[in-house]
């Protein structure tokens, strides 16, 4: 048996997009993206908002035509050719699984930080096995999750304009490339949108759901960041923030306020993990289906889940959390991601059907895509261009299998 069933409807398909994005990144990007654009922050995360926004459409264009599981993988294929469709969707795995790593290694940090590498691949196992109970009972969870992660963030924020005043300090420095690398740092703190674009196979009347569900939720998540911007750099103000590991946690000084803050962040860590293995777990099953990933790994579970992808990326996961430190990861996955989102906005700019949003939307895109994906530190940049060059050359081998 390799075929899901349509199962989610168009609030599960929002809930799992807003809990994908509202994850780690959330806690912990603002940071160093304010070190990196200094007082041009509002800028950068401009910058960001429009590339997701521009990724967004093309991905709910594509899906709507292509309402099957795979998102860019499957768009790449279709519309510009094999080779482009692989490197999409190898892309896409590296980069959420870097992803994956580094949220469950977050979880652990906030959680049990004496035993972090324990703690993170506990709730790896804890989220594959809620994933391996079937889609409906993802968006279940990812539901509750998100209540407690909006929960949190609303004592932190009620918290910190109750206990602090507005902030005047000079801004840190700023360059064109600062602005960009803090672009790149905050858009992993959006990247999730499309995943509801990889799970196009299980949603219910996809060519309405798809494009409804990608835009509301970004459109949400966007309120929510410049609301979490707007208060940062206020109550803190832009050196004291792009001086912070933590920002959130430095808005109240109250425990029982960072006790509910922990919760949150551990919330969000849980719902962000819960999408990108579900994600990850589509995006494989369509490679396998292909032959771009070994056949074996295109079974599917009479449960509906592509069990046999999900336990290797759990594999995988864990080894990563235990053996290999991943201070890197955030650029190393935005770098991937965006190289995948470039693929989409390109196969979005080649349809003639199913077309709603201007081509000009999917030139910037695309510009802007490679723009912060070669703005991104050296060190990511050459990781991230080594691995998929070595996806490129693995993909005959792979054929075989």
């Amino acid at each position: 048996m390799s075929e899901l069933k349509r199962r989610l409807s168009l609030g599960g398909a929002t809930v799992i997009g807003i809990g994908s994005m509202i994850g780690a990144g959330l806690f912990a990007s603002f940071g160093p993206a304010a070190a990196a654009a200094g007082g041009l922050l509002y800028l950068s995360l401009v910058i960001a908002a429009i590339i997701a926004f521009c990724n967004a459409t093309s991905s709910a264009q594509l899906a709507a035509q292509y309402p099957t599981s795979g998102g860019t993988y499957v768009f790449g294929r279709e519309r510009l050719g094999p080779w482009w469709g692989y490197a999409a969707g190898w892309s896409f795995l590296i980069g959420k699984t870097a992803s994956v790593a580094a949220m469950a290694l977050t979880f652990g940090h906030y959680v049990a930080p004496d035993h972090r590498e324990i703690a993170a691949a506990l709730i790896l196992l804890v989220v594959a096995g809620i994933n391996h109970a079937g889609i409906t009972r993802t968006a279940g969870a990812t539901a509750v999750i998100l209540v407690i992660t909006l929960t949190s963030l609303a004592v932190v924020l009620g918290a910190g304009w109750s206990e602090r005043t507005a902030v005047a300090s000079a801004p840190v420095d700023s360059s064109a490339l600062g602005v960009l690398q803090g672009a790149g740092l905050l858009f992993f703190a959006f990247a999730g949108y499309a995943r509801i674009a990889t799970l196009g196979e299980e949603v219910k009347d996809p060519e309405r759901s798809i494009p409804r569900a990608i835009m509301t939720a970004l459109g949400f998540v966007l309120a929510l960041y410049a609301l979490v911007a707007f208060s940062l750099v206020t109550l803190l103000g832009i050196d004291a923030l792009a001086g912070s590991t933590h920002p959130l946690a430095d808005l109240s000084d109250s425990p029982a306020v960072q006790v509910i803050l922990t919760a949150g962040v551990a919330a969000a860590c849980s719902g962000s993990l819960l999408g990108l293995m579900a994600g990850i777990g589509r995006t494989g099953l369509a490679m396998a289906r292909e032959g771009d990933l070994p056949g074996g790994l295109a079974a599917v579970h009479p449960r509906g889940v592509p069990h046999r992808i999900e336990l290797l990326l759990l594999i995988v996961t864990v080894l990563l959390v235990l053996f290999v430190p991943l201070e890197g990861a955030i650029g190393f996955s935005s770098f991937g991601v965006l190289l995948y989102y470039a693929v989409a906005n390109l196969s979005a700019w080649t349809q003639t059907d199913y077309r709603r949003y201007p081509r000009w939307l999917q030139a910037l895109g695309l510009v802007g895509c490679l723009a912060v994906a070669l703005s991104l530190p050296a060190g990511s940049v050459i990781a991230g261009a080594g691995v998929l060059t070595a996806g490129l050359i693995l993909r005959p081998a792979f054929q075989r299998l």
